[in-house]
């Protein structure tokens, strides 16, 4: 029995609002998403470690793929550098980390000590390499804390020095991992684990920084915060070290607003065949700049480690042994830079080097710096 035009039309009419109504919830679903996905915190600082992770096991050659299928001139410029676009590598990536364009990931997350290829160095010596790149040791905290006996009393034997007050204060330093500590003057300790000292440790460096800079007219603030105790007091881990800095370096720099220069002074924990140097017969403790690779807009940073790299290496050849970008799992990957394009991380000799070596080094660096720091002001000034 065919159905009477009324009915049809009822049919029809019916089809049509299941229709509206499905696209309703559809656009609903997929607005919601949208929605959720913008609002999320912008930058590797504030996104969900989730999205950090997936987001970094995609090429740059995937996105610039897929932004170029909407803006065509991206297509041209970059022709080269653009892979197509497979779903099955993109699925492989997210799923398994690999990328098949970078062997590194096949190893990487499986061989132990394989952590440090997935770091990037950025400019160094001909016998820097992945495998000799900074370590930072992380032993228990109750380990840091003990106390040892020193040797002799570098504390004591530094000679005060006057400082013109007149001069502005343009550099913060401070040491995140404050009880740092080397081992030619600690009593019976061997071990680089053990190299922690409340006193005698690479606050003095920082210390010897600031008064070379003082005779470059440069003015610089040295931070005396004992992080290890700050971490010890709040139960936190010395993992959380950087977030123990972080609040202190925040607080400073909004107090004084001509600090433009930020100084994390650290010691490596490497030995010495690693992080010394002979330069015209005196032995030096060799530095290493490292940037943060898990914040966004570090360019600044590594230009302006490099500069200073590049200006020791023509004064003080094999002084630094480089720059490297590091990160990822294990690692901080901030390190407080954020904060400031002006912020960098050093690394001051290693384990066996002694104050003497140090005191040497940050003379040297002290020097370097204050010719770039007053060629830059020069730059503003005009």
């Amino acid at each position: 029995m065919a159905k009477t035009p009324f009915k049809q039309k009822q049919t029809n009419f019916a089809l049509f609002l299941k229709l509206v109504f499905s696209w309703t919830i559809c656009c609903f679903f997929i607005f919601s998403i949208i929605g959720a996905i913008v609002s999320l915190p912008i930058g590797k600082k504030n996104t969900p470690p989730f999205l950090v992770a997936g987001s970094e096991n995609i090429s740059t050659s995937f996105y610039l793929a897929l932004l170029s299928t909407e803006f065509k001139p991206l297509k041209f410029e970059y022709d080269e550098a653009m892979l197509g676009i497979s779903v099955s590598e993109l699925i492989l990536q997210l799923t398994t980390q690999l990328n098949r364009t970078d062997i590194r990931t096949l190893f990487g997350n499986e061989l132990p000590g394989f952590y440090p290829y997935q770091n990037r160095i950025i400019i160094g010596q001909s016998n820097t390499n992945y495998t000799n790149l900074p370590v930072e040791s992380s032993p228990p905290l109750e380990l840091i804390l003990e106390e040892r006996n020193v040797i002799d009393s570098p504390v004591d034997d530094q000679v005060e020095q006057k400082i013109d007050q007149k001069i502005e204060t343009t550099v913060f330093i401070y040491n995140t991992h404050n009880r740092e500590s080397f081992l030619p003057h600690l009593d019976n300790v061997e071990d680089p684990n053990q190299a922690f000292h409340s006193d005698v440790n690479v606050g003095l460096v920082s210390e010897q920084l600031k008064k070379s800079l003082a005779t470059k007219g440069i003015g610089a603030l040295v931070d005396q915060t004992d992080f290890t105790q700050v971490l010890h007091n709040q139960g936190w881990q010395y993992s959380q070290s950087y977030t123990a800095s972080r609040q202190v370096v925040e607080e400073v720099i909004s107090q004084n607003q001509q600090l433009s220069y930020l100084f994390d002074i650290h010691r490596d924990s490497r030995r010495k065949e690693d992080t010394t140097v002979t330069i015209d017969g005196e032995e030096y403790a060799q530095l290493f700049f490292v940037i943060g690779a898990d914040f966004e807009g570090n360019q600044k940073n590594i230009e302006l480690a490099k500069t200073i790299h590049q200006n020791l290496e023509k004064s003080y050849p094999g002084l630094s042994r480089g720059v490297a970008e590091m990160g990822g799992s294990g690692r901080n990957g901030v390190y407080n830079q954020d904060l400031s394009e002006n912020a960098i991380l050093i690394e001051f000799g290693g384990v066996d080097n002694t104050l003497e070596e140090l005191y040497r080094t940050a003379d040297v660096l002290a020097e370097v710096f204050a010719d770039y720091y007053w060629d830059a002001e020069q730059v503003t000034k005009n």
